[in-house]
Order: C-alpha cells, then sequence, then structure tokens
C-alpha cells in the first residue's frame, strides 16, 4: 500500500504516538500466585509507548506524546525513552499528576493478573494545546490507543489530534486497546472508539477488542484471574468489522495471536497472515510490537501482508520475553529471527 503524495516521505518523523506511559513492575517470580511474588524487574510500558519503541528500535524515527507527573517515576521513564531515542520533547509535564503503575504477574502461558495504577494519571491529562505544541502532521502516521479516550481531557484532545492529522493526509492508525477497568461502563468504550472513526484509516485490534467497539450487553465482557489487559468478549466479529470499516477506517488488521492475525479491506476477503511459534513467557506488549512492526513496513510502503508478517514475528518474540518495551526487538534481531523460520 503506497502513500498517496509522495511528500510525506520527505516529513521529518515516520510515527508519532499519542496515549498512556507508566512504569511496569513485572513479578519476576514466574509461575508463582501473585500473593506469593518476592521481587519485580521495573521495565517502562503503555500501549502507545511500548509501540514508539519498537518503531525506533526498527529504525523509524519516532516521536512520543504522553504526559508524567513531576515525580520520580516520570523520571524513570523518560530517561528510559530518551536512552531509546523516541523523541519525546513534546510531551510534558502535570503538575499535581503522578505517572502512572503497573503490576503484572506472570503465571505462562495463559494466567496475567494485572493491576493498573491510573488514579489521577498525568497521561489522561493531555490537552487540545498539548497536541497543538506538538508537531504531529510532520509526521507519515498517526498512531492513538482507544484507552486515550476514556476520560477528558484526553478524550478531547485525541480526537483534536485525529482531526489534524486527517486533515494534513497523515495516516491515522488506532490500536484498540481495550482496559475495561478504565471505563466507567464497558460500552462507553464503544462509544469513544466510534466517535473517532470517522477519522482513521487503519484500526488494529484483537477479536475481542473487535467486539468491544460495539458492545450492548455489558454481560459479554468474561473476566478471569484480573486479566483486565486480555477481557473476552462475546460477539460476531465479522459483523463488527464491516459495522466498523463503515463509518471510515478502509483496513481492520485483526490481531489473532499464536495464529498470527487476519486483514480485512473493503471489498475484498479477508487474508490470513501466519504468524511464528514461540514458547510464552509473557503476553503483555506482544501486540504492541505486532503494531511496530506492521507500522515499520507501512511506512516502508511494503504491502500489507508483509508487514503484517513482520508484525507477526516481532510479537513472537515479545511473547517469549519478559519485558514490554525493553523486549522489544531491533531490526537486526527480528531478520534473523525470520530467515531462521523461512524468512517474511
Amino acid at each position: 500500500m503506497r502513500h498517496p503524495d509522495p511528500r510525506l516521505a520527505q516529513r521529518p518523523y515516520d510515527t508519532f504516538h499519542m496515549g498512556r506511559s507508566c512504569m511496569d513492575l513485572y513479578s519476576n517470580d514466574v509461575g508463582v500466585d501473585f500473593v506469593h511474588i518476592k521481587s519485580f524487574a521495573a521495565y517502562v510500558g503503555g500501549s502507545p509507548t511500548n509501540m514508539s519503541v519498537g518503531c525506533r528500535r526498527l529504525g523509524l524515527k519516532s516521536a512520543l506524546l504522553t504526559a508524567f507527573g513531576e515525580d520520580l517515576v516520570g523520571d524513570f521513564v523518560l530517561h528510559f525513552l530518551t536512552n531509546e531515542g523516541v523523541d519525546v520533547q513534546f510531551s510534558p509535564r502535570k503538575p499535581g499528576r503522578r505517572t502512572s503503575l503497573v503490576l503484572l504477574g506472570i503465571e505462562p502461558p495463559d494466567k496475567f493478573p494485572i493491576v493498573f495504577y491510573r488514579d489521577n494519571c498525568a497521561d489522561i491529562a493531555l490537552e487540545i494545546g498539548d497536541v497543538l505544541a506538538a508537531p504531529i502532521s510532520d509526521s507519515r502516521v498517526f498512531q492513538f490507543a482507544g484507552t486515550n479516550l476514556s476520560k477528558e481531557p484526553s478524550r478531547s484532545a485525541t480526537l483534536f489530534a485525529a482531526e489534524l492529522a486527517k486533515r494534513d493526509s497523515t495516516s491515522v492508525v488506532l490500536d484498540l486497546d481495550f482496559r475495561p477497568d478504565q471505563w466507567y461502563d464497558p460500552r462507553a468504550y464503544g462509544a469513544g472508539v466510534r466517535s473517532a472513526l470517522h477519522c482513521v484509516d487503519i484500526i488494529m485490534g484483537t477479536e475481542d477488542e473487535i467486539n468491544a467497539t460495539m458492545l450492548t450487553d455489558p454481560h459479554a465482557v468474561q473476566l478471569t484471574h484480573s486479566q483486565l489487559t486480555d477481557a473476552r468478549v462475546i460477539g460476531n466479529t465479522a459483523d463488527h468489522i464491516c459495522d466498523l470499516m463503515e463509518r471510515g477506517p478502509r483496513v481492520v488488521v485483526e490481531k489473532r495471536g499464536k495464529h498470527g492475525c487476519r486483514i480485512h479491506k473493503h471489498g475484498r476477503a479477508a487474508e490470513d497472515i501466519p504468524g511464528f511459534s514461540v514458547t510464552v513467557q509473557n503476553i503483555l506488549g506482544a501486540g504492541d510490537a505486532f503494531g511496530a512492526g506492521f507500522l515499520y513496513g507501512y511506512v516502508k510502503e511494503w504491502e500489507l501482508w508483509k508487514a503484517a508478517r513482520l508484525g507477526n514475528a516481532c510479537g513472537a518474540m515479545v511473547a517469549a520475553r519478559h519485558g514490554c518495551s525493553v523486549s522489544m526487538p531491533f531490526w537486526e534481531e527480528v531478520m534473523a529471527f525470520v530467515d531462521e523460520r523461512g524468512g517474511l
């Protein structure tokens, strides 16, 4: 898929990401119940933040619009991102707010209890003024997450940013990022997402996240093991994908874990892109790694199936590792990984 305007290639940023950032505390005691955890490893996380790091490690010029509290946790996150080469100069500090925190238990293959500490967090306080101070239209891609829309003023700031990007021919990519506990009612998530779709070109999300965008019965959301990051949502996914594309997006990329992904485009049969088999250590961050790989291929004007195949490889590599952003593969790593498995 080629960009219609060759002048986009001259923009100073390849990808501009907007949304949550945090310190991640991940259990060092793999396979242990949460109450028996003895220690945690400290990382940097948050879906758009992870994706910005993943894009940068693959060689793209990435920037991040998030916000930090005037606290040591913010210092920690900023230090990591600066060392990674992600442009964070437009990410403000928010007086009176806190940089958010996430705690995670790791019990593979399918139990990852998670706790979000986002009360009074800084990134949800992003405002329209912060958007205007950030050169979002100087990027080829603007990517944001569904959680951005959960509260004001982040909601209106994100919608404003998407409108600016769309106006200036920047591709707008929405990662659905459904976190049920961040919404006062899970049906509000779908209402928020649908309000943004007129600006969105590409959607990325799991089957459950896609179903959540059209949710009418809150009882269709099923949680186990406090897995707020991987909720099951009952619904007719195929119909919901059609509904989403009728509202503006031209591509829906359905992330399918170990099965790879499925690409949906208007008027065409869905295309399954196979994944890569690995031994799972931690599923968190794998979807963000997929997004980074996919965006790399999209920016480089690859065919979507090839971009998705790279995304599958990046996602598999992170699923086999302990952390999120710190585990995002570098270009040389992912190329070695795919070459050993038959290539892209």
